[in-house]
């Protein structure tokens, strides 16, 4: 399978502003990439690039004063496999976790462990170890909240999210990787492309997604508490503690994002053609 992604960011600064970029498809998908994600902007400014501590890859620019356009238009091939699913896998004791795990046991900016452990002991002692108390969780966080975009904020929190009861896709991968941590299993946050590849319409509008990954049995398994379906056609960004580590973009100054378009999409031999 051969799947189209880009998105096309439009913002407006007032003066020039720099700002940290992680939009670039993950190192571990370079294998795939056929049309490379080449990060164009419009007008064409200076940039730079690295590695951050998580293995992502973030560009940086100063935006200048007016309009800047950041756009990518990339093809990248797939499986077309649905997320692996694991019900025997098994959930290691702390003291036997490799020490680069211990990190997301812990409380971060959007995941409050230290407000969610009562909650989660009650909710979830009783449920099995491992894959299927992950499940349980991503069960429970995608009944619990209704989604919409009117209910999304950039400072929500896990908590926040839990007692209001509303997000969108960061908010379930946040409450679920803090429900997660608060009973010992390491959870990282993560973004991406997901498309509606494998969903019947009606398809909503497409946007940059959120989900999780879970440390189990000595690897990481994906989870999508907002979906709580295997899905088809993931493509990841980034990845971190939580969203502060993965965000699509950080701005040192005044701006305003006027337009955004995410694209992804299965596209068929006869249409490479044209991209």
């Amino acid at each position: 399978m051969k799947i189209r992604i880009g998105y096309e960011l439009v913002y407006n600064c007032p003066q020039p502003t720099p700002m940290i970029l992680t939009l670039s498809v993950h190192y571990t998908r370079a294998s795939d990439i056929i049309t490379p994600d080449y990060l164009i902007t419009d007008p064409p400014i200076p940039l730079t690039a690295y590695r951050d501590n998580f293995g992502n890859w973030c560009s940086r620019i100063v935006a200048p004063k007016g309009r800047l356009s950041l756009s990518a238009d990339a093809l990248i091939r797939d499986t077309g496999l649905p997320d692996v699913v694991a019900p025997q896998a098994r959930q290691t004791p702390v003291e036997y976790l490799p020490d680069e795990t211990l990190v997301y046991l812990l409380g971060s900016r959007y995941c409050e462990t230290d407000l969610l452990s009562e909650t989660a002991w009650r909710l979830f002692d009783k449920s099995p170890a491992g894959w299927m108390r992950v499940q349980t969780i991503c069960d429970f966080v995608n009944r619990h909240i209704s989604f919409g975009y009117q209910h999304a904020r950039r400072t929500k929190t896990a908590w926040e999210t839990y007692q209001e009861r509303s997000g969108v896709c960061r908010d379930y991968a946040h409450l679920a990787i803090a429900f997660c941590r608060c009973m010992n299993i390491p959870a990282r946050y993560c973004s991406g492309y997901l498309g509606d590849i494998g969903i019947p319409p009606p398809h909503g509008v497409m946007d940059f997604a959120g989900w999780f990954e879970a440390y189990l049995d000595g690897q990481w398994y994906i989870f999508d508490a907002r979906n709580n379906i295997p899905r088809i056609g993931r493509v990841l960004i980034a990845r971190g503690r939580d969203a502060a580590d993965a965000a699509i973009s950080s701005s040192f100054g005044p701006n305003t994002l006027e337009s955004f378009m995410v694209r992804t999409e299965e596209v068929n031999e006869n249409a490479l053609s044209g991209i």
